[in-house]
Parts: C-alpha cells; structure tokens; sequence
C-alpha cells in the first residue's frame, strides 16, 4: 500500500508499505540482475550502502541457476540472502534487447537463449510462474518493449497487447498467489505504461492501467533511444492519469540528473545499471560532479574520492590508491568504486527525500540538477 505523505509541486514524498518492509520515497533500486550486484557487492554490504530495494531479472535467473531451483530453495530472499523488498523485472526487456533472435506472437515470445542459443518460450502467464517462484515482494507484468522511434501504427498495435498481456498477468498472479505453497502469497504486480514517444497513446494507455486498480504503475520504454527531452516530456504526459494513491516506477533512468528531474515530475522509484557499470570503468559520482578516476592527475592525490562522502570506500581510501588498483586492474578497485557509486545514489534519494520532509526540494533541484552532471 502506497502512503503519500508529502507534496511540492509534483514531486511526492511517500511510503510503500510491502510484506518485506516499507521503502521510502523517492527511492533508487540497486539492480542485482541475477542476484548479484556487479562488482563484488554483497547483499550484506548493501545494508551499509543504504540500499532499500534490490532489483533481479526474471530473463537471467530462469536461465541460471533455473527459478524452480531458486523456489524449491526457499525462495529469492533466502537464496541471496537480502531481507528487504526485491522487484523482479518480468523479462520483457530482455526479450527486446535480444530482438535479433524473437519472434513476438499473441500468446507470448519465442527467443533464443543468449547463453546456449536453447528455444525459448516466454508470455505473460510463464513471466508471472517465474516470478512466483523467485518470491519477489513486486512483480512486473509482462510487456513488449519497443525501440524509439517505432512507426505509429506499430506502436499502437504493441500497447494495445501490452494490455491483453497484463489482464493475463493479473488473472495468473491471482491464481498463483492463492497457491498452497507459494513462496510469497502476497506478491505484488506492476503494469507498464507503453506507447514510445506518441503522448496520445501513453495518457491512453495510462488510462487503461490506472482503472486496473494495480499495486503499481510503471513508465516503461523510456532510456532507449529518444532525448531526455522527449522523455521529460512524456513523463509529464501521463502523470495527469497517473493514480495519486500508488507508486510510480521509472523504468532504466538514470543519471542523477535524469532522476532529479523525474521526480520534480512526479516520479517514485528508480533503478538503473549505471551507478555499478560507470564504477567499474572508474566513472564515480560526486556532489561536485563526475570524476575519472584513472586521470593521471590522481596518481599522487590522497583525498578521498568525494571529500563531501562518508561511504565505506572514502572513508578509507584516497584517489591515488583506487587509481593504482584500477590501473593494476586489481578486482578490489571495482569494488571500491561500485561501493562509492551505489552509496552516492541511495545517499542522493535519502537528500531528496529530507528535502521534500523540509519543504525545500525546489531549491535543491534548482542547486543540484547544473552540479550533478558536470565532468570534473
């Protein structure tokens, strides 16, 4: 249950009250695609990170290790040892991002594995079996991701079965929650609003998801391949129909900028790669800006890598020394930086939230939103 408890603008400060604890909102979801932060991050570690929601992939984990295994072996929580929310993604974008190799039909999608090139089936009620068995707190609906710019006509014929699916996702989640045995009997279910970059067909479609009655909705299809221009302005498209009473998850984005500004236009919960894939490249966030680690000028610096962090890695180690290790290309040098990365963006959605409580986040995006992005 969704707990709105503050409002500037559009940006919202609430509560998503879940059988596996609440989340504070506005919140960043650290992804742990199969089960595991890249980087060497511990569910454990995450804890310290400030870590609310983890992020796994129903695509990834029915492949390896097989989520009847994870089922049979208590469920996602135990296997990974995470005792917080868990949001399984439904699969769907991995069908898109695999689109060489699918062929999309009503009943669902036929694809290849991208590990060892085996057939596979994938719909709406085989997504919501998966997750069932993974044991999520939320689960994503099942949903036909299209590529920016996608021809109207193309893009209308998608959401309309991105809607088919999700009454089949609703039906099955009902039945497999009602299930003797059921990992988690309380699973939530997500749609997703599609539509590309047509503002017509997003606020429909938004229509359409809002009058499900939901646990939650999503902005999906955004972060590939349009500005983030077009993708503000789609956001404030369909946040007029979004409903007031539950979350709103902005699928892939993003930057922290990208973030500041979706939550200026109301958007809850994020999630995103980046922060893990920039740090092990040597990419770090800062309040000062974005800063390459590997630069020769840090070879002899002993600052921390943001004299404004207290995460684990600045704390204890200078710009010099993760320098060294990534030009060593010693494992630990990854670590360190996802650690640092991670810490940033949780620590960024605690700022906005305390922002919200004060009633002064207006002033904090318009400080932020020209610092964030700036290369050092």
């Amino acid at each position: 249950m969704y707990e709105l408890m503050k409002q500037e603008g559009n940006a919202r400060r609430g509560v998503f009250h879940t059988v596996h604890g609440d989340i504070q909102m506005p919140a960043f979801m650290n992804v742990g695609t199969s089960a595991a932060i890249k980087g060497g991050i511990s569910s454990f570690d995450l804890v310290d990170l400030k870590c609310q929601v983890e992020l796994c992939n129903t695509y990834h984990l029915h492949i390896r290790p097989g989520d009847k295994l994870i089922r049979d072996l208590g469920g996602l929580h135990k296997f990974m040892g995470w005792k917080g929310p868990i949001l399984t993604d439904s699969g769907g974008f991995q069908v898109f991002s695999l689109a060489s190799l699918r062929k999309i039909k009503e009943e669902g999608v036929y694809f290849n594995s991208h590990v060892d090139g085996k057939r596979i089936f994938m719909g709406p009620e085989e997504s919501m079996q998966i997750q069932s068995n993974l044991g999520s707190t939320i689960a994503m609906a099942f949903d036909e991701c299209v590529e920016n710019p996608a021809p109207r006509k193309y893009a209308e014929a998608s959401v309309a079965r991105t809607t088919r699916w999700l009454w089949r996702c609703r039906e099955e989640m009902d039945r497999l929650n009602k299930q003797e045995g059921t990992v988690n009997p309380h699973q939530m279910l997500f749609g997703i609003n599609q539509g590309c970059v047509f503002d017509d067909l997003r606020a429909q479609h938004m229509r359409e998801i809002a009058g499900m009655d939901l646990d939650g909705i999503a902005i999906g299809g955004l972060a590939v391949g349009e500005t983030a221009e077009e993708m503000y302005r789609i956001i404030e498209a369909v946040m007029p129909f979004a409903p007031a009473n539950k979350p709103r998850y902005l699928m892939g984005v993003g930057t922290p900028v990208n973030i500041l500004e979706a939550v200026h236009r109301g958007v809850d919960l994020f999630d995103c790669v980046m922060p893990s894939r920039n740090a092990r490249h040597g990419h770090l966030f800062t309040w000062k800006g974005i800063r390459n680690i590997q630069n020769a000028k840090y070879e002899r610096d002993l600052l921390p890598i943001d004299e404004a962090c207290d995460c684990p890695t600045c704390r204890n180690h200078s710009r010099a020394y993760l320098r060294h290790l990534f030009k060593s290309n010693e494992m630990l040098g990854m670590r360190l930086a996802v650690q640092h990365n991670l810490y940033f963006y949780n620590t960024l959605m605690e700022k906005i939230r305390q922002a919200l409580d004060e009633g002064r986040f207006e002033q904090f995006y318009e400080e932020q939103r020209e610092v964030l992005g700036k290369r050092i």
